[in-house]
């Protein structure tokens, strides 16, 4: 998950940043306009924490925030929401000067880029949970700045659990807690699935957590040589546990479409159709209607033109 990469679109679908929703329209378009006074009102009208979470990964595609944001912190010095914008979108800010390339293929200035940035966000964080421990977000965004900083195991995990005795449920600590597990960062296939799948145990039907059970095995084939890939996805047994994640999420009766709902559906539906679930991932699909979005789609391409191919498929083989 992440490194992001700008949002593309092709000729019939385009991908809405707001995800169509209005409170992120609006402060998208507040952030464009460097209206923090605006861009205030819309966060502190948040209060529930995924809510929030999902505020600020919209906030975080947004261009030039740090070039104006400081001018927040100065008019208003005793609130922390400032610190809060500021800092989680550096995260993001840092990620953009690191880029997408692998290691290999990222030079030197970039990364001291990427370690720059992610010092400002964590000094920016820290402030923030040092003066208002209780602010979710900003343990949040800690947990998601753990991979870059290679923070040690027993700190990420310290980060993570203060989000989760505060709000046990956060879908974005939650990935971002994966994403830290994945083998490829630091941890394995076994802490990635052990989170992934307790978390799914926890959850109550209709939500959106049941995704990481679904991103853990996209993890997994991700890692695997040609051949043995969807070979991986198509098993059985995986092609099971991503039908039942997703029974107990989104094709779950109680499952409500709500602020955030869409690039996790999306996750869903790109799971289903790659392990070969086509009459699930159609009724899926029926959710989303042209609503694509999220970052799983970027694994096979184009995210559109993967989008639009697998619904496709999936419509051409429904039951």
């Amino acid at each position: 998950m992440w490194p992001f990469g700008k949002r593309r679109q092709q000729a019939g679908l385009v991908i809405d940043p707001a995800q169509g929703d209005p409170r992120a329209r609006a402060l998208i378009d507040a952030l464009g306009a460097r209206d923090w006074q605006a861009t205030r009102d819309i966060l502190a009208a948040a209060t529930d924490p995924d809510t929030r979470a999902y505020l600020l990964e919209i906030a975080g595609d947004v261009d030039g925030v740090q070039d104006w944001i400081g001018e927040w912190a100065q008019a208003e010095p005793g609130s922390t929401l400032p610190l809060l914008v500021r800092g989680s979108h550096a995260v993001y800010w840092a990620w953009a000067a690191r880029g997408a390339q692998g290691a290999d293929r990222t030079k030197d200035e970039q990364f001291r880029a990427f370690f720059r940035r992610l010092r400002i966000a964590e000094d920016l964080l820290d402030e923030v949970v040092a003066r208002d421990p209780d602010e979710v977000a900003g343990w949040t965004w800690l947990v998601m700045s753990s991979r870059g900083r290679q923070v040690a195991a027993e700190e990420a995990q310290a980060r993570f659990d203060e989000v989760v005795k505060r709000h046990p449920g956060h879908v974005v600590a939650h990935e971002h807690r994966l994403q830290y597990l994945c083998a490829k960062w630091f941890g394995s296939h076994e802490q990635m699935f052990a989170l992934a799948r307790e978390a799914t145990a926890q959850a109550p039907d209709g939500s959106l957590l049941p995704e990481l059970v679904v991103i853990a095995h996209l993890e997994k084939w991700l890692s695997l040589p040609r051949g043995e890939d969807d070979a991986y996805l198509r098993s059985p047994e995986v092609r099971a546990e991503i039908l039942a994640a997703a029974q107990r999420s989104v094709l779950h009766p109680a499952f409500t479409p709500d602020f955030g709902w869409v690039p996790r559906t999306n996750a869903f539906a790109m799971g289903l159709r790659m392990a070969g679930e086509l009459d699930a991932a159609a009724r899926v699909f029926d959710l989303l209607g042209d609503q694509v979005g999220g970052w799983t789609w970027r694994y096979l391409g184009d995210p559109v033109k993967a989008f639009t191919e697998a619904r496709k498929a999936a419509y051409a083989n429904r039951a």
